[in-house]
């Protein structure tokens, strides 16, 4: 494509601008970090109500359109723990991960997914557009596999035998709760803003 967009994605995390970027390839629209001093105060109470949060601020310190996900795992048994507190119910991902197998020991039900909430604002922090996604599946039992991050080792989708952490980056992708969103959102950003 000709045109190409480029978006701020909200967030601290190289690794999630690298992904958000392979599953944009393509598609005229390309993401990058946000300015220096890029740190939220993430006390919505919803994954759409982050993403805004993140969003917002992104676009305010840069003055350019930014797009923010907030994602978390949700479990069934657990009442939908951690949900909006994923990436800070323990100190570290390996902590974050045995503590949820640890809760999650007693009960016969695995169930669980992930959630990605994504916003699109301007660049005065007016929201475009919104999505939410899922990737339902599993928790393993044993955490397997040392790709991707977070809960990914323990994490089985619906209708695979493996865990996210697995799985190629290609394969992810594809069925990943922010693969679904981002595609949703990058739709709209090509019919609407290119």
């Amino acid at each position: 494509m000709e045109n190409s967009l480029q978006i701020v994605f909200a967030t601290g995390n190289l690794h999630k601008v690298h992904e958000v970027n392979e599953i944009a390839k393509g598609s005229g629209v390309s993401f990058i970090l946000p300015p220096e001093g890029f740190d939220p105060l993430e006390n919505g109470e919803t994954f759409e109500r982050n993403s805004y949060i993140k969003a917002k601020e992104a676009a305010i310190l840069s003055d350019s359109i930014s797009l923010a996900d907030d994602s978390g795992l949700c479990v069934e048994a657990l009442n939908g723990e951690p949900g909006i507190f994923s990436a800070r119910y323990d100190s570290t991902p390996q902590k974050r991960i045995d503590k949820l197998l640890a809760n999650l020991a007693p009960f016969g039900n695995r169930n669980a997914k992930f959630v990605c909430a994504m916003t699109l604002v301007d660049g005065n922090g007016e929201i475009i557009h919104q999505v939410t996604a899922e990737c339902r599946g599993k928790i393993s039992k044993v955490q397997s596999g040392s790709n991707g991050f977070g809960y990914d080792p323990i994490f089985i989708p619906d209708g695979y035998t493996m865990t996210i952490a697995q799985m190629s980056d290609e394969l992810k992708n594809s069925i990943s709760h922010r693969g679904k969103a981002l595609r949703m959102m990058i739709e709209y950003i090509q019919k609407n803003l290119i």
